[in-house]
C-alpha cells in the first residue's frame, strides 16, 4: 500500500556515519556502511524501535527463510539446518556490518537454482504419464524443504507436471467446445500431440523465468535481504533502493519525465505493452504496442544495444529529462526495423487522478454526484504539482454547476498517499475542526485540523470503501464517520494501516561521504500513528463501515491484520470536535438495507460465491490424473457458472459526463474511449447501484428536513 507521507525538509536526526574508502573494489564497505547507516536511522527515528537481539534475530531469520524460497522450490532441508545456525547471530552480524548469513544464503540458493534448471530441462523432455494417481499440494505454507536432491527433483516433476496439465486440460476443453460449435476451422489435435505442444510452452515459461534469475544482481539480493531485517520493525518500513524510490515518486505525483510508453520483457526483449495517450511517443506517432526496442541513444550518442538488457535498465536508458531527446531503434511486427526519435517530456498519468460522472437512479429525478479518487496523490517535489485536494476540488465544483444536491465519494481500492490532502478534502465536507490526531514516539499527539469555515459541499455525503481502501481513505473516512457527516458503505473493515511514514535519503545522513558509495538508497520509516478524533485508532482495525456489503473474499482475512509484525492497535483520549447537525438517519438506512439485501439475488450471489472461493483456497492438493483433473475441473467450472452474471450485466443506474468535461472529451478520440470505457465499467458495478440506492433512500428521508 501506498505510505502516507509527510511533509517536512528536517530529516530524523543527522547522523555522524564517516565512511573510509579502500581503494578497488568497495562494494563491501558500501554494504557495511549502508547497514550501519539504516539501523541508526531506525533507532533514531522509528515510533517503537526495537532492541538488536536474539528475539530480533529470529523474526528476521524467519521473515528471510519464509521469503527466499516461498514456494519451497530450491532449498533442501540439510539447508535450512545450515542457515538455522544463524538464527541468533543476524543481530550480531547487523551489530558488526557482517554478512556471513546473507552470503551462505545466496550460494546455497544459487547452487540449488543451478541443479533445478537441469531438473526442469530432463523433466520436460520426456512426455508425462497422466493415468498415474499422483497428486501436488501447491500451499507452500503446508509443506517443507525436500528432505534430498532426489525428493526436491520428485517435487518439481508434480510441478511442472501440473502446469503441463492445466495447459492440455484448457487446450481439451477449447478443442471441445469448437467441435460442439461445429467450427470447421478447429484443427483437432491428438492428446499425444497436446502433451507435446504443452510440454514445450512450459518449458518456454521456465527458461524465461530462469533467465529473469540469472539477471538478479547481488544490490538485489541484498536489498530483499535488508527488507526482511526492517520489515521486523513493522510491513511499512522498508529500504528503497535508488530506482525503487524513483518508481514510487511516480506513482505518488502521477507523472513522469520521459516518452510515455509502458515497457515488459520478454524473450529477452524489451516490448512495447503500451502507449500513454497523450504522451510525447502517442504525439510522435510511430512507436507502437507490439513493438521490440532493440537499442536505445542519447541524442547524437552512440546507441546502447538492449536485448537481453534486464528492464529496469531498459528503462533507465528510455526516461530522461523533459526536452532531451532519445532515438529508439525498433523492430516492428513485419521484422521491418527503424529509428524513432523521441523528445521527452512530463507524461500525465491520467488514469491515477480523481474524475467524476453524474448518476441518476431509475424511479428518482435526483441527480448524484460520482467522483472517484484512485489515490491520496501530491507530487511533493514540485509546489504546483498535481495534488489530490486541487482536483477533487475541481470535480465538486463540476457536479455543483450541474445542481447535483448529494454526493458518492468512491475510495474503493485507494490505498492511500498524502496525509495534508485527506486533511484538506475532509475540510470540503465539514466546519473547521480536527480531522486527525498524529502521535509520534515522543511528546503529546499533535491535532491536523480543517481551519477554514467553509464548507464546499453541504448535501448528503456517502462514501464507499472496501478491504484495500487505506491509510489516507482511513483518516478521511473515519473523520466523517465520527462527525456524523456521512454514511460509510462498504466490506465490513477497511485495510487497518494507521501509521505515519517519512522517506530518510540515506546519502543525506552520512557526514562525509565517499562519492563511490552513492548513492544508498532512502529508508521508509513509521514515526507516527493515526488516531481518529474519537481517539481510537484506525491500526489493525480500520474502519468499520455503517452498511456491510458482502464481497468476493468476505471469508478470506485480508488487510494489515495479516502482514507480518503489524504494530498493534491502541487509542488516546479524544478531542473537541462539533458532530455535523444534520447526520444522515442511519439506523433507518441500515434496517432498510438490511432488508434489501435479503431479496437481492445478486449479492445473494455474491455471498455465495465468497463461501465457494474459501472452500477452493482451502482445498490446495490437486490431482495428476488427467482424468480426475478434468472431472474437478468441469465441476467447478459447471459452479462457477452460476456467478457468471456477477459484474456482467448493466445495472440500470444512469451514468454521464459533466457538462464541463464534454468539450475535453470531444477533442481528444482516446481520451472519450478512456472515458467511454470507464462509464462503460460503471454501469456494470452492482455496488456502486446499491450505494446510488441507499443514497436515493438517503435523500428521500432526509428532503423534508
Amino acid at each position: 500500500m501506498k505510505s502516507i507521507l509527510l511533509k517536512t525538509s528536517a530529516l530524523i536526526i543527522p547522523l555522524l556515519v564517516l565512511c573510509s574508502f579502500i581503494p578497488g573494489d568497495n562494494s563491501l564497505v558500501k554494504d557495511e556502511t549502508l547497514i550501519k547507516v539504516i539501523i541508526e536511522n531506525l533507532n533514531a527515528g522509528h515510533y517503537q524501535p526495537l532492541p538488536i537481539d536474539d528475539q530480533f534475530s529470529k523474526k528476521a531469520y524467519s521473515l528471510y527463510i519464509k521469503r527466499l524460497d516461498i514456494n519451497k522450490r530450491f532449498l533442501l532441508k540439510e539447508d535450512e539446518k545450515l542457515l538455522k545456525k544463524y538464527e541468533t547471530l543476524i543481530d550480531d552480524e547487523v551489530k558488526g556490518s557482517s554478512f556471513a548469513f546473507f552470503d551462505l544464503s545466496i550460494a546455497l540458493l544459487d547452487k540449488r537454482i543451478n541443479e533445478a534448471e537441469q531438473y526442469y530441462k530432463e523433466i520436460l523432455d520426456q512426455p508425462f504419464d497422466f493415468s498415474l494417481n499422483e497428486t501436488l499440494e501447491t500451499d507452500p505454507d503446508k509443506k517443507d524443504f525436500a528432505k534430498d536432491e532426489k525428493a526436491l527433483k520428485e517435487e518439481w516433476r508434480k510441478i511442472l507436471k501440473f502446469e503441463v496439465l492445466t495447459r492440455i486440460d484448457e487446450q481439451l476443453s477449447s478443442q471441445e467446445r469448437m467441435e460442439k460449435e461445429k467450427d470447421t476451422v478447429v484443427e483437432v489435435k491428438s492428446l499425444e500431440t497436446i502433451e507435446k505442444e504443452s510440454r514445450e510452452k512450459v518449458k518456454k515459461r521456465y527458461d524465461d523465468y530462469f533467465r529473469r534469475i540469472r539477471q538478479d544482481r547481488r544490490e538485489d539480493r541484498l536489498a530483499f535481504y535488508l527488507n526482511c531485517i526492517v520489515n521486523v520493525y513493522d510491513p511499512h518500513t522498508g529500504y528503497f533502493p535508488p530506482k525503487d524510490k524513483e518508481n514510487f515518486d511516480i506513482q505518488m505525483s502521477g507523472q513522469l519525465e520521459g516518452i510515455g510508453a509502458t515497457l515488459q520483457e520478454k524473450d529477452g526483449y524489451i516490448r512495447v505493452a503500451g502507449i500513454v495517450p497523450g504522451s510525447p511517443s502517442w504525439k510522435q506517432g510511430q512507436l507502437k504496442e507490439g513493438d521490440l526496442i532493440l537499442k536505445v541513444a542519447q541524442g547524437d550518442e552512440e546507441a546502447v544495444d538492449i536485448v537481453d538488457m534486464r528492464l529496469d535498465d531498459a528503462v533507465k536508458l528510455v526516461r530522461g529529462k523533459k526536452g532531451t531527446k532519445v532515438i529508439l531503434t525498433v523492430k516492428k511486427p513485419d521484422a521491418s526495423i527503424i529509428q524513432i526519435p523521441i523528445i521527452r517530456d512530463i507524461v500525465i498519468l491520467e488514469e491515477t487522478f480523481a474524475k467524476s460522472a453524474i448518476l441518476t437512479v431509475p424511479g428518482s429525478n435526483s441527480r448524484i454526484g460520482y467522483i472517484y479518487l484512485p489515490s491520496f496523490y501530491a507530487d511533493f517535489t514540485n509546489g504546483t504539482g498535481k495534488r489530490a485536494f486541487t482536483d477533487v476540488k475541481k470535480e465538486i465544483e463540476k457536479l455543483q454547476a450541474e445542481n447535483v444536491e448529494s454526493l458518492i465519494f468512491d475510495l474503493r481500492n485507494d490505498g492511500g498517499g498524502s496525509l495534508q490532502d485527506a486533511v484538506d478534502i475532509a475540510g470540503l465536507f465539514i466546519e473547521e475542526g480536527p480531522v486527525v490526531q498524529v502521535k509520534a514516539r515522543f511528546g503529546p499527539p499533535y491535532v491536523y485540523e480543517d481551519k477554514d469555515p467553509k464548507v464546499q459541499f453541504d448535501g448528503p455525503l456517502l462514501i464507499m470503501v472496501n478491504t484495500y481502501s487505506a491509510s489516507a481513505s482511513e483518516i478521511f473516512t473515519a473523520a466523517m464517520q465520527d462527525y456524523g457527516r456521512a454514511v460509510v458503505v462498504g466490506t465490513p473493515s477497511t485495510f487497518g494501516k494507521g501509521t505515519v511514514q517519512r522517506f530518510v535519503e540515506l546519502d543525506r545522513t552520512l557526514a562525509r561521504p565517499d562519492p563511490s558509495l552513492l548513492p544508498l538508497g532512502s529508508l521508509k520509516v513509521t514515526i507516527q500513528k493515526f488516531y481518529r478524533v474519537n481517539g481510537g485508532s484506525t491500526q489493525l482495525k480500520g474502519v468499520a463501515p455503517d452498511i456491510d456489503l458482502p464481497d468476493a473474499y468476505s471469508f478470506i482475512d485480508r488487510g494489515e491484520r495479516e502482514a507480518d509484525y503489524p504494530m498493534a492497535w491502541s487509542s488516546i483520549e479524544a478531542v473537541q470536535y462539533q458532530k455535523w447537525q444534520q447526520p444522515p438517519p442511519l439506523n433507518i438506512l441500515k434496517q432498510m438495507e438490511k432488508q434489501n439485501l435479503d431479496k437481492d439475488s445478486v449479492f445473494q450471489l455474491i455471498t455465495q460465491n465468497a463461501k465457494r472461493l474459501k472452500t477452493m483456497r482451502d482445498e490446495s492438493i490437486y490431482p495428476l490424473n488427467l482424468e480426475k483433473y478434468r472431472k474437478m475441473q468441469h465441476e467447478r467450472q459447471a459452479e462457477a457458472k452460476r456467478f457468471e452474471r456477477i459484474g456482467k450485466d448493466t445495472t440500470g443506474l444512469g451514468i454521464r459526463y459533466t457538462d464541463t468535461d464534454l468539450p475535453k472529451l470531444h477533442a481528444d478520440s482516446a481520451a472519450t474511449a478512456r472515458a467511454d470505457a470507464w462509464i462503460n465499467n460503471l454501469k456494470k458495478d452492482v455496488y456502486l447501484h446499491k450505494a446510488a440506492g441507499i443514497m436515493k433512500n438517503y435523500i428521500s428521508l432526509t428532503s423534508g428536513r
